[in-house]
C-alpha cells in the first residue's frame, strides 16, 4: 500500500467515477482500475460496489475512507508545516464557505497583512464542508448551519436576525410581525435544497407541520432580493441584507414571530490540524471584522 494508491483510492471514492477520478489525476482511467483492484485485493475486500459501468463506495470503502483522508491530511500537514518553517514561505489559508460575498472584508485586510499569501476560496454547502476539512483541502469552513464532530473545532463568528422579505405593495407589507402559518400559501424565492436560507425555511415550517411552497429557487442569494422587489414571491433574508439594501430598496421587511429565526455564522476547522501563522493571522482577522455589526 503506497501514497499514489491512497491518493487513487481517494479521487475515486470523491468522485464515485473512476473516468471523472483519472481526470482529476491526470493518468489513464485503466492505471486507475488496475490500482483500486490491486488495493483492494491487498486489503482482502472490495471497497466498492460495481453494477455494469456504474461504481460506488460500499461500506468497508467508507470506513477505509476516513481513515485515509484522515492520513492523507496528516501527511500534507507535515509538509506545509516543514517547508512553512524550513523555506520561510509565505504559505497558503483555503476556505470554504457558503457565501463568498461575506469573505470581501476579511479578504481585504487579510492581503494587506499578508500580501504575499495565496489565498484559495471554495463556494461548497455545508454537507460537503465536513470532507473538505476531513481530507485537508481547507483550513477552515464558514457555515451557517450546524457543523460539529468530535474532529472539529469551532467559533462563532456572528449572528444576526432572519426577516421576512416581501414586494412592496404586498397585502403584508404594512405588518410589523407575522406568524410561520398566515404564509402557508404564499409563494416562496429561496436557495436551492442544502443551503442554509432553504434549511432556516423549512425547519420553520416543519414546525408547524407545513411544508413551504418554493416558487424560485437558485443558487444566487444575491438575486432574492430584486427577485421579491419583482412580486416572484417572498422569502428569508438576512438582517445584513436589509442594511446593505438600506430604507429605499425594492422589497418591505416584516419580524417572524417564530423561535430561532436567525442565523449563526460559524467558523470550523479541523481538531489538531496545523495552521500556518498565515492562517492563524486569518482566523483572528475573521473574528474581528466578519459581520462585526451582527452581533
Amino acid at each position: 500500500m503506497d501514497l499514489l494508491s491512497l491518493r487513487y483510492f481517494q479521487s475515486v471514492a470523491r468522485h464515485q467515477h473512476i473516468s471523472r477520478a483519472a481526470e482529476e489525476l491526470r493518468v489513464a482511467q485503466p492505471s486507475v482500475s488496475r490500482t483500486i483492484i490491486r488495493l483492494e485485493s491487498e486489503l482482502g475486500a472490495p471497497l466498492f460496489d460495481r453494477r455494469g459501468r456504474r461504481i460506488r463506495l460500499n461500506e468497508h470503502g467508507a470506513a477505509f475512507l476516513v481513515r485515509v483522508e484522515r492520513a492523507l491530511a496528516e501527511l500534507e500537514d507535515a509538509r506545509r508545516e516543514v517547508a512553512d518553517a524550513g523555506r520561510g514561505s509565505p504559505g497558503r489559508v483555503a476556505v470554504a464557505a457558503e457565501t463568498l460575498l461575506q469573505l470581501a472584508g476579511v479578504l481585504s485586510a487579510f492581503r494587506e497583512l499578508r500580501p504575499g499569501v495565496r489565498v484559495h476560496l471554495f463556494q461548497a454547502p455545508v454537507g460537503s464542508m465536513r470532507q473538505h476539512l476531513r481530507s485537508g483541502e481547507v483550513d477552515f469552513a464558514l457555515a451557517s448551519q450546524p457543523l460539529a464532530g468530535p474532529e472539529l473545532c469551532s467559533t462563532e463568528l456572528a449572528r444576526e436576525e432572519v426577516l421576512l422579505a416581501v414586494p412592496l405593495g404586498h397585502p403584508l407589507a404594512d405588518q410589523e410581525q407575522v406568524s410561520v402559518t398566515e404564509l402557508a400559501d404564499e409563494g416562496f424565492v429561496s436557495t436551492r435544497a442544502g443551503h442554509w436560507q432553504r434549511a432556516l425555511l423549512e425547519k420553520l415550517f416543519a414546525r408547524e407541520g407545513l411544508t413551504p411552497h418554493v416558487v424560485c429557487e437558485g443558487d444566487e442569494a444575491a438575486a432574492t432580493p430584486e427577485l421579491i422587489g419583482a412580486g416572484v414571491g417572498i422569502g428569508l433574508m438576512p438582517a445584513v441584507a436589509r442594511r446593505a439594501l438600506g430604507d429605499h430598496g425594492p422589497v418591505g421587511w416584516l419580524r417572524l414571530d417564530a423561535p430561532d429565526c436567525y442565523r449563526t455564522l460559524t467558523m470550523v476547522w479541523r481538531r489538531r490540524a496545523y495552521l500556518s501563522p498565515a492562517a492563524l493571522d486569518f482566523r483572528r482577522l475573521a473574528g474581528e471584522r466578519l459581520m462585526p455589526d451582527t452581533a
